[in-house]
């Protein structure tokens, strides 16, 4: 992990001859090392160092996804790396303030009326580059949180995935310290996510036609149901929701992948993808018109991959109409959201999954499978929220 010493045969006195002169000349002089200190050339980071940056990165979020869980233990496994590898003194105090908000999170969604009993995270390293002393740390981290009291038919756990670099900085004596963590997932809203989740560019102009604005639902509990059959009509539910969750985070390649590759990442082109395993059809025509909607592994309409085009033609189309509650949806379901509010909606989600009146959307970017509405508007109170039934 550390690379060889520099020479240090400089003489006592010819250092004190050097100091001297340099007052003389009216100039400061700090030497870079001293006795005891080593001074080491630009470190190489090697296999080892590579395995130890992903145990601690695997420490940092397994340290986040505890903070989540109900009556986990607030001993930290970041403490435990204090070598060659370790948090920096302000990377350290960053966590630790990270673990307090993460705390207040798990409240609000035990307000809501959900825990977590348990949560397991996974770290990958991806890919590692180096400059001088610094590295940056491609990660993925793969996250389970098993939901306390599964009772009444409700799912046993929800999971996502979450993409982060990570800069390591090597000081003086060739130790790497991790001075920074950022998310890297267009959208950012894994239930451990510090960031504030992506938002999209304001839409462009609807050339002149008349689609509206869809309404916005409101977000409060217990609205009187407005069920739907699954299976048996014009489109299969079930089959939309059992293609975005054998997708969710084994991606299609029939399909282009847009995560990280345009604003907003992939998460309307999945739910696009999903509906048209239930029985959308496509309408051909020219990709910029949002009253058309096709999309395959060569071309995609803007409708297809876009928030808000997906928004126009749902709704010019007559193939979905507004809840009044989010808390009404249903499996094959939709439901967007505006993080800050401007009219452009950023986000799009399926329902894959209702138990006891509450509805479980699973997405891309980040990739997550069965995560509760109730989860999503305890960490996001703020947000717009739109409920088209399909």
């Amino acid at each position: 992990m550390k690379s060889r010493k520099l020479s240090r045969k400089r003489s006592r006195a010819a250092i004190v001859t050097a100091t001297a002169a340099s007052v003389v000349a009216g100039v400061a002089f700090a030497a870079n090392w001293s006795a005891g200190a080593a001074v080491v050339d630009d470190p190489t980071v090697d296999a080892a160092t590579k395995a130890t940056f992903q145990k601690l990165a695997d420490a940092v979020f397994t340290d986040r996804t505890q903070a989540l869980v109900k009556g986990a233990s607030q001993k930290q496994q970041t403490s435990r790396f204090s070598g060659d590898v370790r948090l920096s003194s302000t990377q350290s105090r960053d966590e630790d303030a990270a673990l307090t908000q993460l705390r207040g999170r798990q409240n609000r969604i035990a307000k809501a009326g959900e825990t977590y009993s348990a949560g397991s995270t996974q770290v990958t390293l991806d890919a590692t580059r180096v400059t001088g002393r610094t590295a940056k740390a491609d990660v993925t981290e793969t996250t389970t949180l098993t939901y306390a009291k599964a009772t009444g038919g409700t799912p046993k756990n929800t999971g996502f995935q979450a993409h982060h670099e990570l800069t390591f900085k090597a000081d003086r004596r060739g130790t790497w310290q991790l001075t920074n963590i950022e998310d890297t997932d267009e959208g950012g809203l894994a239930v451990n996510t510090l960031s504030k989740p992506s938002v999209k560019a304001p839409a462009t102009g609807d050339d002149g036609n008349t689609t509206p604005d869809a309404p916005r639902a409101a977000i409060t509990r217990n609205p009187v149901a407005v069920p739907k059959t699954l299976t048996g009509g014009t489109y299969d539910y079930k089959a939309m929701a059992t293609y975005a969750e054998t997708y969710w985070n084994n991606y299609n390649t029939a399909y282009p992948n847009y995560n990280n590759e345009t604003a907003g990442g992939d998460c309307t082109n999945f739910v696009s993808q999903s509906l048209k395993a239930g029985g959308w059809k496509h309408v051909p025509g020219y990709v910029y018109d949002y009253t058309k909607w096709f999309g395959t592994a060569d071309i995609q309409s803007d409708s297809f991959v876009g928030v808000n085009e997906w928004s126009w033609f749902a709704q010019n189309s007559k193939r979905t109409t507004p809840l009044a509650n989010v808390f009404q949806a249903q499996v094959g379901d939709v439901i967007q959201m505006d993080f800050d509010r401007d009219g452009s909606k950023d986000h799009t989600m399926i329902v894959t999954y209702v138990a006891n009146g509450i509805p479980y959307v699973t997405y891309h970017s980040n990739n997550t499978y069965r995560r509760s509405l109730a989860s999503l508007v305890a960490s996001y109170p703020n947000a717009y929220y739109y409920a088209y039934r399909t």
